[in-house]
């Protein structure tokens, strides 16, 4: 059964790139969002591989791994691949499903084009992605 949209807007919202949001514009967001269920053992996104989309974890659980090593595992309200959405460049982790899950998919062509349509979206993304370089730099 698809999610209720308020409970899709309530996961957007946990999502540093989009906190500044409003609901207005978190709604514009997931009307990009498709929801797909797969199961366990299934990778997501590999190391090394340029990435085009951004997940979040409605039900199950994901293993996150570097150079082969476990370095998190993050469950329902997760979310990874955030910066797929911004640039082209390579994943810097492979993620693979551990259980059935269930995700948010949104795919890095249209949420650039919602950015160019709705600049006001673009700049709170901006500026979170500026708070996170700057918290990281400190």
């Amino acid at each position: 059964m698809p999610l209720r949209r308020n409970v899709k807007l309530e996961l957007l919202s946990r999502v540093e790139l989009f906190r500044a949001c409003s609901k207005r514009q978190l709604a514009q967001i997931g009307s990009l969002a498709d929801e797909l269920d797969l199961e366990a053992g299934r990778t997501l996104i590999s190391e090394g591989v340029p990435g085009r989309e951004f997940f979040v974890l409605v039900e199950g659980t994901v293993k996150i791994t570097r150079r082969g090593r476990r370095i998190a595992e993050l469950g329902p309200g997760g979310w990874f691949g955030e910066i797929a959405l911004i640039m082209n460049a390579p994943r810097s982790a492979t993620v693979v499903t551990t259980s059935p899950v269930r995700v948010l998919v949104i795919e890095q062509r249209a949420f650039r084009q919602l950015l160019r349509d709705v600049p006001s979206i673009q700049l709170k993304v901006l500026e979170s992605l500026a708070a996170r370089l700057a918290a990281e730099s400190l």
